[in-house]
């Protein structure tokens, strides 16, 4: 910077003298040197700006490395003054954490040596009640011990006076002591033989009271493992179809045909690999029977949706009334009974697809009645009037499932309805107990029944009870509040129940499921699961004229 200011100076100085010069002179002589004097002048200054324009440019790097290595200096004291204090305070969180375990140390090992403190004065208690304890069990060792030679002492007298009783005893009864040893043994062998007896006794009948049941629990899973094959063959039919292309027909768009047809017929309708054909399922058989013809119509119409099931269904159903009454008729007409009002007919008609004990009871009925005509001849009785109550004895078995009671209080009902004899309805109402029957005709229609009823292979007790399992599903089902229909299908795996959309709601619905689910298993006994399934459907219908 020194520098700098002397070329300054001197370039002052030298300007200055130049002027001097040239006015000191006369003009003459400056106008001669003029330009020599200009030239140079200009020369030394242009040399002078140079040096120091260097020198400037010299000093200004100089300054600017002074200046970054004072920044440099500047950064790395900053950098060590940082390092030193986190350091410092690295250091104090140290001590702190040292200090604080320090601390808790010190306040667990105060606990400790309080919590010692109380052992020790609470060991010392016990040591006091032990030794409180001992003393006393000191004491008592004494009484025990003054006790038990008071007692070895009784003993011995005791034994010594019944010695010198036996002794008497055997002067008086002039026995020795082996011969009343015997007569005592003797004594006992014969106590002991009927005490064997009696325990013997006890323990057969114990045996055979707990051995029955058993056995007939046994006995029975047996039956019903070996019936269920059996009886689920006689809760499905098997439908052919022309191609397995039918079936994605028969199912519909997501599902709606498949589902207006187990509503409608309240049939299961099982489609599964099984080539050209479908499966319904439903222990009812007439309602089986209808869905099987409105699958057969369905399926030889091919217009197959929603509203056309409908009127199929109902065209079905009354196709099967016809027929029904023609089963009657003709039941009527082959036992030879006359004169049968077409509502009794009717009745007759449905006990053509109903079981008891795995046998018709249209066709048992029949047969009912020709031997009851058959007994009644050889008596010398009305063989038409024995005929008559033989095929009405069952006539209650026909709706007993729809309505409550026992189908001979429904035949019984019946029967006073049609206006059937008295005979009749008192070989209805006894025909299970004729020594109460008022007429000899309870007494022939009794005989007739159990002779058809004991054929072999008349009846198998387990499709009767399979059937009742079903009834009691759907019963369930219907005795909840909301619930119009329910159907027991898949041999009773599912039962479907079929709500009024108006009172029960989609929350509701999934409640409703859960109960019945648990009445069920409340209330019944089956094998494997149930599943219900709660069905809520709106519909609006609406007709284009």
């Amino acid at each position: 910077m020194s520098s700098v200011i002397y070329a300054v100076l001197g370039l002052l100085i030298g300007v200055a003298l130049g002027g001097y010069y040239f006015y000191g002179q006369g003009s003459r002589q400056r106008a001669a040197i003029d330009d020599s004097a200009r030239r140079q002048a200009e020369a030394d200054a242009e040399a002078i700006r140079s040096a120091a324009h260097a020198e400037a440019t010299r000093m200004r790097e100089e300054a600017e490395r002074v200046r970054s290595d004072a920044a440099r200096l500047y950064q790395e004291a900053e950098a060590r003054e940082r390092q030193a204090l986190s350091e410092r305070d690295l250091a104090l969180a140290e001590t702190q954490r040292e200090r604080d375990n320090l601390r808790s140390e010190r306040a667990e090992t105060r606990r400790e040596r309080d919590e010692l403190k109380r052992e020790i004065e609470r060991l010392n208690r016990r040591a006091e009640q032990l030794d409180a304890r001992s003393g006393k069990l000191d004491v008592l060792e004494e009484k025990l011990e003054r006790d038990h030679r008071r007692a070895e002492e009784e003993l011995r007298s005791v034994a010594e006076k019944m010695r010198q009783a036996e002794t008497r005893l055997y002067e008086v009864a002039s026995l020795s002591p082996e011969a009343a040893r015997d007569i005592i043994l003797s004594k006992l062998d014969v106590e002991l033989e009927e005490e064997k007896a009696i325990r013997v006794k006890n323990a057969i009948d114990k045996a055979t009271t707990e051995a029955r049941p058993r056995a007939q629990s046994i006995i029975a899973q047996a039956i019903q493992r070996s019936a269920s094959e059996r009886s689920a063959a006689m809760s499905v039919t098997v439908v052919p179809i022309p191609s397995d292309a039918m079936k994605g027909r028969i199912i519909g768009r997501e599902g709606r045909n498949i589902r207006a047809f187990e509503a409608l017929t309240g049939v299961d309708l099982i489609i599964d690999d099984t080539p050209e054909a479908v499966i319904l399922s439903s222990f009812n058989p007439i309602r089986r029977e209808v869905a099987k013809h409105v699958l057969d119509a369905l399926v030889a119409d091919g217009r197959i949706h929603p509203s056309r099931i409908e009127e199929m269904v109902h065209k079905a159903q009354e196709d099967m009334k016809v027929f029904i009454h023609a089963q009657g008729e003709e039941a009527a007409i082959e036992a030879g009974v006359m004169g049968v009002k077409p509502g009794l007919l009717q009745l007759l008609g449905r006990m053509y697809f109903r079981t008891s004990y795995g046998q018709n009871v249209l066709k048992h009925s029949v047969q009912v009645a020709h031997l009851s005509g058959i007994l009644a001849a050889e008596l010398g009785l009305d063989a038409t009037m024995a005929r008559r109550a033989g095929l009405m004895h069952d006539v209650g078995k026909s709706i007993d499932r729809e309505i409550e009671g026992t189908h001979v209080d429904i035949g019984i009902n019946l029967a006073k309805r049609f206006g059937e004899p008295v005979e009749v309805i008192d070989a209805i109402a006894h025909h299970h107990d004729p020594e109460n029957g008022e007429t000899l005709y309870s007494v022939l229609v009794a005989a007739a029944d159990a002779i058809s009823a004991a054929r072999p292979g008349a009846r198998r007790e387990e499709l009767e009870n399979y059937v009742r399992r079903l009834e009691n599903l759907e019963h369930i089902a219907v005795s909840f509040p909301g619930v119009s229909q329910a159907y027991a299908l898949q041999a009773g795996r599912e039962v479907r129940v079929i709500v009024q959309p108006e009172k029960v709601t989609d929350a509701q619905a999934t409640l409703l499921a859960r109960e019945i689910a648990g009445r069920i298993e409340q209330d019944m006994e089956y094998p494997g699961q149930v599943q219900v399934t709660v069905v809520r459907e709106s519909r609006a219908v609406e007709y284009a004229k």
